[in-house]
């Protein structure tokens, strides 16, 4: 079995969604899905912006309303970067907020940042083998 990955990050204003995700990060529209969706492209996973108002209920099974306040899900966004010092400029211009201070590990950088809408986004700059330098086999 082959399988694709899709990134899908609800959003309450999909047009500072758009702003943010294609000046953060590079991104570039694809396809437009009505008012309540937009694909984005340029990286390895297509990633897709959902308009989901505040305060709505997440899922038919949950009672959990959604909100863009700062959150914490088991689910985050990696970004590879080659530069991180450039990159999390570039995001915070956008309106991310950095949460620390970047950490150098042997494996590489990180940077741990929030977009506008409360999701967690890290930064990664790998170094030497990458991952390579703590994975066993």
């Amino acid at each position: 079995m082959t399988l694709s990955l899709l990134v899908n990050v609800d959003v309450d204003d999909l047009k500072r969604g758009i702003e943010f995700y294609t000046k953060a990060f590079g991104l570039e529209v694809g396809r437009k899905f009505g008012h309540d969706a937009v694909e984005l492209l340029g990286a390895t996973s297509t990633i897709f912006l959902l308009a989901k108002p505040n305060g709505t209920v997440a899922s038919s099974t949950s009672r959990h309303l959604r909100s863009y306040a700062r959150h914490w899900t088991p689910v985050h966004l990696d970004f590879v970067v080659a530069e991180i010092d450039g990159a999390v400029d570039q995001a915070r211009n956008a309106g991310a907020r950095l949460e620390g201070p970047v950490r150098t590990n042997s494996w590489g950088k990180i940077a741990m940042l929030a977009d506008p809408f409360g999701h967690g986004i890290c930064l990664i700059q790998f170094l030497g083998r990458g991952y390579d330098e703590i994975a066993t086999r």
